[in-house]
């Protein structure tokens, strides 16, 4: 969707501190004259032709009321939520091929991992040594050698050339890797058996996610019984594991798998190998949470309630702070690999010249410091946001019981 990627330019320049009203010039919004009220018809034309001819696929719209609810709520659920100013698109991402890829690098030594070391030949110098927390191996009359990123042979022949300055005749050393400290994989959420695992060559997600028990359910997952779910059954995997929103992290970015179409419908598309510190997590399918981030004064999840406006979610994480950019506040919904995205002005409705938004459960809102450049960056940046504030507090949780959550913010213009 290359329209994406095209700029948008802001309505107006990023807010600078308060200063009186009577030196700074009259803001296009609080004009009550004729460019007033042209304003949200040039936004709606900005809108459209920016969305033209992109297969977008179906599209959020914050402004329809609610589904379900009674016609007296319809009614006025459709009064409330008529946004003037709201720009819409469905963006697809899609995983690197490369991710697919076995790697060929041979597991390394780093800091925690655990060796057992013998001379042949000589059983009373079998022992097992600690990779320190330096790097360092520590054995017989040896002084402390540098093993951190060495492969199991390089150490072996290491060891070898440096015993063999205290041993007459040429040492042969027997290396046997016992434990695994240094490289690991996260595993956290609603899974069977959650929790940090150690990684000692190449693993794939599925080998992962079995390897903790698979997502907590009533039956197995997909993949494992060599194909995709019995439509015969009702019990399926999204009762307790929330497949749409579970997400893997590597290097603090967010990769795009899909755990539905992995653990229902049995795609290996979707089955990367994973690397050392990657981050797998897939959050309760029956929590009702908002998530409320970026500028604003305590970024948080918000239990949510029925009939949540924007405002009661903002307000819920101590509002927003200064130079928040109130004009482009995000309204993020749907699945991770197929967001939904839109952009409220919400200087307009804490000034009532626009009606308030109803949000849904598991609603991502984002208050930026910077108005949006590209629709794609920006949606980018807010699931970015999201996946790390989530994974540093399930990560605090999963190694300090009773860890404080952690808000984040990035004041980066999208």
């Amino acid at each position: 969707m290359n329209l994406l990627a095209k700029s948008v330019r802001p309505a107006r320049p990023f807010p600078g501190p308060r200063q009186p009203r009577a030196v700074l010039p009259a803001a296009p919004e609080a004009t009550a004259g004729p460019l007033a009220l042209g304003l949200p018809a040039m936004i709606l034309t900005l809108g459209a032709a920016l969305l033209v001819g992109c297969a977008t696929g179906p599209r959020f719209d914050a402004r329809h009321p609610a589904v379900g609810l009674p016609a007296s709520a319809t009614n006025r659920a459709a009064t409330n939520l008529a946004v003037t100013n709201l720009t819409t698109a469905t963006l697809t991402n899609e995983l690197d091929p490369t991710l697919l890829e076995p790697l060929t690098n041979f597991f390394t030594l780093g800091p925690g991992d655990r060796v057992e070391i013998e001379l042949i030949g000589d059983p009373s110098t079998r022992a097992t040594a600690l990779v320190g927390p330096d790097g360092k191996l520590y054995y017989y009359l040896l002084p402390g050698l540098e093993v951190w990123g060495l492969t199991l042979g390089q150490t072996k022949a290491l060891l070898e050339q440096e015993l063999q300055k205290y041993i007459r005749d040429q040492p042969r050393v027997s290396l046997t890797l016992r434990t695994i400290e240094s490289k690991q994989v996260w595993l956290l959420g609603r899974l069977n058996a959650p929790g940090i695992y150690p990684m000692n060559g190449p693993m794939t997600l599925l080998e992962a996610i079995s390897l903790a028990g698979g997502p907590v359910s009533s039956r197995p997952y997909a993949s494992l019984t060599g194909g995709a779910l019995s439509s015969g059954t009702s019990a399926t995997v999204e009762e307790l594991a929330d497949l749409h929103r579970g997400f893997v992290i590597r290097h603090g970015k967010f990769l795009p798998v899909d755990f539905y179409r992995l653990l229902h419908d049995g795609d290996l598309s979707q089955n990367i190998y994973l690397l050392p510190d990657d981050f797998v997590y897939l959050p309760s399918a029956v929590s009702q949470n908002v998530f409320v981030l970026g500028a604003v004064g305590e970024p948080r999840s918000v239990t949510y309630l029925p009939r949540m406006t924007l405002t009661a979610a903002i307000a819920n994480a101590g509002g927003t702070i200064k130079y928040a950019y109130l004009g482009h506040v995000a309204i993020v919904r749907g699945s991770l690999t197929r967001p939904r995205i839109a952009v409220v002005d919400y200087r307009a409705i804490v000034h009532g010249r626009q009606p308030d938004v109803l949000l849904q459960p598991h609603d991502i809102v984002y208050v930026p410091f910077a108005p949006y450049r590209t629709l794609l960056r920006y949606a980018d940046l807010i699931l970015t946001t999201f996946v790390q504030t989530v994974g540093v507090n399930e990560g605090a949780s999963a190694v300090t019981r009773g860890a404080s959550p952690v808000g984040t913010f990035l004041p980066i213009a999208p």
